[in-house]
């Protein structure tokens, strides 16, 4: 395990606070950046564009090239804030804070909002504005989608499939599409476990499934969901199947478009910012909930591993495709994989691990319930009873101490969402699937050196333990707001929960050996009873067959 000075964890948390992403080399600057060129003069449409993979793209388009004319974003009002406040309140973002610093402030002026909701019949689009689009948008981004994995089928299906259709009837209108690129995901097609960059099949006709959606009442489509869903284990992955099929029939009709399929999506690596998210979705709520002593058993192939690609090389693989397509004219790469296992792969174990070893030693969460520690489990028999004795009955045994000193209790609430969590892990967890990514491949060969620095799709220079431990750091400050001055009290506090977790731990064997030994006279007095009940039974068996043995000779000897 790695041990750093005071000075050298003083000098991260000051070079992660200061960071800049890495400015072009002067070897470089005198080749073309044709990526770029590509954006010059467009309008551009997006939904999702409030969504995590959303915002850095806006932010990187914004920044790489400054000279699209406008970017038009599909926002909904949410939580009593209308669309332009909701624009606002995206840029007050730390994400763009280095766009601000590059471009000033005047290059968010490029951003419109457009009213509206995916989920809607007609996008919820007024009259106006759907001209506006159709008069003027060249470049369509379609990210908009619900994520949870236990979202109600009916919701998933009006917003991941219906909503899909809904965006291409708009792009349809638009008299200067040139691409409309629908970002998909690498699993969707779960019954293969070998995945190329080719449509699939889909499971039923989605336009039927839309109809019946439309038609039937919440309720009972929850009744019927698990017959619908057949062999998908979600809804997510079940409507984002179906709409990829809904972009392919458009494929084939001529329509300009490109099937983006990102794997896990996980926080920055490079730029603008290493380790931002706004969210706790995949390893990083893992490493957070490890981190607070909350999760200490998985069931899970500790040797298995799941692709995940971090978000900026996510856009950049977008971006890429947008530019092959129009300025290469290369009509001919329209479904991509944007993954990361064909080139390297992590293992639960190892992010369990390296996870362990940042948040004991360097970058400690404030207030952890317990020191990390606990293991995965190829059992689920075994996870399950780990689960009731490291999970709920801590949980409850300290929320009703919380409850005792007049706060609200937490515990049995965060343990109820970390099951339902581990109910979708696992599946993708004990599940292995191969993703071809040939197209990526292709696009690195055509890229210049320039471009391939402004628009890295490659981890070849990629440190998987200092990757986690700028996502552990930017998740303490900008999810959990832990500031980095608590950090020196968080060390101290891990160092006293280690020797705790070690006190508890002699303290339950000692007292397990104490009850042993207590007992001691009446375990030996039911174990030897339990030997002659043994002893008694074989010797009933030894009898019966003797008595066979001879009662068979006489019975054969009189006939």
């Amino acid at each position: 395990m790695p041990k750093y000075t005071a000075s050298e964890m003083a000098s991260f948390e000051e070079g992660f606070l200061n960071y800049k992403p890495p400015v072009l080399p002067d070897e470089l600057s005198n080749l073309p950046d044709r990526v770029s060129k590509t954006f010059i003069g467009k309008t551009i449409f997006i939904t999702g564009g409030s969504g995590f993979l959303g915002k850095v793209l806006v932010e990187k388009l914004l920044r790489k090239c400054p000279d699209i004319e406008r970017i038009y974003l599909l926002l909904r009002t949410k939580k009593g804030s209308n669309p332009k406040q909701r624009v606002e309140t995206i840029f007050s973002s730390v994400l763009f804070d280095h766009l601000k610093e590059l471009r000033g402030v005047e290059v968010l002026n490029k951003v419109y909002p457009i009213a509206g909701d995916v989920s809607e019949p007609g996008l919820a689009i007024n009259e106006s504005d759907r001209r506006l689009l159709a008069d003027t948008v060249q470049i369509v981004y379609h990210a908009a989608a619900t994520i949870r994995f236990d979202e109600a089928l009916k919701k998933a299906v009006l917003l991941n499939t219906r909503g899909t259709k809904m965006v291409l009837d708009l792009a349809k209108e638009m008299k200067n599409l040139q691409v409309f690129v629908h970002v998909s995901t690498s699993y969707c097609h779960l019954d293969e476990k070998v995945l190329f960059e080719k449509a699939y099949p889909p499971p039923t006709d989605p336009h039927k499934i839309i109809q019946s959606m439309e038609m039937l009442d919440e309720s009972f489509v929850e009744t019927i969901s698990k017959e619908v869903l057949g062999s998908f284990p979600n809804s997510y992955a079940f409507t984002k199947c179906l709409s990829e099929h809904l972009v392919v029939e458009q494929i084939e009709a001529g329509m300009p478009c490109i099937i983006a399929r990102p794997s896990i999506v996980i926080p920055i690596w490079k730029e603008p910012l290493p380790g931002w998210t706004d969210n706790i979705n995949g390893p990083t709520g893992l490493l957070i909930g490890a981190g607070k002593g909350v999760i200490r058993t998985m069931f899970c192939n500790n040797q298995g591993y799941a692709d995940y690609l971090p978000v900026d090389i996510t856009v950049n693989g977008i971006i890429l495709l947008t530019w092959n397509y129009i300025s290469n004219n290369d009509t001919t790469r329209t479904i991509c994989h944007l993954t990361s296992s064909q080139e390297w792969r992590v293992t639960w174990q190892e992010i369990i691990d390296i996870g362990k070893s940042i948040v004991t030693t360097e970058v400690p969460l404030n207030g952890a319930v317990w020191y990390p520690g606990g293991s995965m489990k190829s059992s689920k028999l075994v996870h399950n009873i780990c689960v009731f004795f490291l999970h709920t009955i801590p949980a409850y045994f300290l929320d009703a101490i919380i409850y005792m000193s007049g706060n609200k209790p937490c515990l049995v609430r965060i343990q109820d969402r970390i099951n339902k969590g581990f109910e979708v892990f696992e599946y993708y967890a004990n599940n292995q699937w191969e993703f071809r990514n040939e197209h990526v491949h292709y696009m690195r060969r055509v890229m210049n050196p320039r471009e391939k620095f402004e628009y890295k799709i490659d981890g070849n220079d990629m440190d998987i333990r200092n990757y986690f431990r700028d996502c552990i750091m930017a998740a303490r400050i900008y999810i959990l707001k832990e500031t980095p001055d608590t950090l020196p009290r968080a060390r101290i506090h891990m160092k006293i929960m280690y020797f705790v977790d070690i006190i508890a731990k002699i303290l339950f064997f000692g007292l397990l050996l104490w009850t042993l030994f207590k007992w001691s006279d009446t375990i030996i007095a039911i174990g030897l009873l339990l030997l002659n009940l043994i002893r008694l039974f074989f010797k009933s068996i030894f009898s019966t067959i003797s008595s066979d043995a001879t009662v068979g000779p006489i019975l054969n000897k009189e006939l």
